[in-house]
Parts: C-alpha cells; structure tokens; sequence
C-alpha cells in the first residue's frame, strides 16, 4: 500500500521531532545557564540585603548581573520560535548554519568519540548567499548528520565542507582515518530507540522541498532545490 501524501507529512514530522529532540540537551543548556547564574545573584543579592550595612554598589551590580542574564533567558526562550517551519526568516548563510548545527551536536557527538570538523572554506564571507527557510535548512542539516550517526558503522568523524555555490557535502569518516561504510545491519546507534535511516531523511528532505545524495559515506545537501 502506498502511503497517502498526509502519511507521508507525518513521516516528516516525525523525523523532525527526532531532529529536534536531538537538538534539546544543547538548547536546554543554553536556557539553563543563565538561570543558574540569576539564582546565584539573587542569593548574593539577599545575603548583602540582609547585613548590617547594606553595600548600595554591590547590590547594583547584582541586580545589574540578573537583568543582563534575563535578557539572555529571554533570547533563548525567544530562539525556540526559529524551529518552526511556518517562521518568516530572513535568511541564513551556509557558514552561519553549519556553525549552528555543530555547535548544538558537537558535545553529544563528541561524548561518543565522534569529531566534527568544518572545512575552512566555510569561514564567514561577507558576500555569502543568504538562503531563505532557515527552519527547514537547520532540520535537513542536522538530519543529514543523524542519518550518518545512525548508519555509519565504526564512525569517527564527520567533516562538512562545500562542493560549489550551493551544495553541502558531509563525509564520514571511520576511526582508524580510513573512509567508512555503511553499516549493512544499519543499527540504531541513536541516543533514542528512533534511527535516521535513509527513507526517514529522504521523506524529511522530500517534504522541506530540498535534494539530498547519498554515495557510499558521502552526503550531499543541494539548498537551491527549494
């Protein structure tokens, strides 16, 4: 039985939801932060309240200290907004996404021995390509590094670099250096019981509207296909 188009949306929606859950120990930790250090100032703020003498300065700049970090919260709660789809955006650069999706992977990647490295060529230009939608090119990156994650067997790293104006290349690479081969069992090596296998990007990269290649360990994401 083929699956009818609105299967096929909730397929997507699936895999962005796995994206995204996959994404939230880096956002939480962004969140989290700066609520540590306001509890932390309001401790401080209540113990020199408290004294005999009350230090006017000091407290100043602790109140100072909570409404800097507040604004922090603020802008963290705020950036939740840009993962949705339906967000009005003004555009991303390549660097600039790339920059986002390793940052928020790097430390879960990392912890399981798995480096991400960026090709230099991907430095901020100030004449860079602002692509629209994103949401759906943040989904379709990270994606594209949790479909490698989960069916790379042996992975040691995955590099990002660009391949022409418009394309993305991802390459896996095993932990001995050598080039790595899909894994023919295709085991769930993710955090979570639900893997990105290739149907699974595949539908996420069909629904977002973009063109995604896979050849052997390599993976090629084409932004002008939108």
């Amino acid at each position: 039985m083929k699956a009818s188009p609105s299967a096929r949306s909730w397929i997507a929606a699936g895999v962005r939801h796995e994206v995204l859950t996959r994404a939230l120990p880096a956002l939480r930790h962004d969140m989290v932060a700066p609520v540590s250090v306001i509890r932390m100032g309001l401790l401080m703020l209540k113990r020199q309240v408290a004294a005999d003498s009350i230090d006017a300065s000091a407290c100043a700049e602790r109140v100072e200290l909570v409404e800097s970090q507040l604004g922090e919260l603020v802008i963290g709660v705020r950036s939740l907004r840009d993962w949705e789809l339906a967000t009005t955006s003004e555009g991303i650069t390549r660097s600039a996404l790339v920059a986002q999706c390793v940052s928020l992977m790097r430390a879960a990647y990392e912890m399981q021995g798995i480096s991400l490295t960026v090709d230099p060529a991907l430095a901020s230009a100030a004449d860079e390509i602002q692509w629209p939608h994103a949401a759906a090119l943040r989904y379709l990156l990270l994606g594209a590094m949790g479909h490698l994650h989960d069916s790379i067997e042996g992975l040691g790293a995955i590099s990002v670099a660009p391949d022409g104006p418009r394309v993305l290349c991802l390459s896996a690479v095993a932990r001995d250096g050598a080039a790595a081969l899909p894994d023919e069992a295709d085991a769930h090596r993710a955090p979570r019981a639900l893997a990105i296998d290739a149907i699974a990007l595949q539908s996420l990269a069909d629904d977002l509207g973009y063109a995604v290649k896979r050849d052997d360990a390599t993976l090629r994401l084409d932004f002008g296909a939108a």
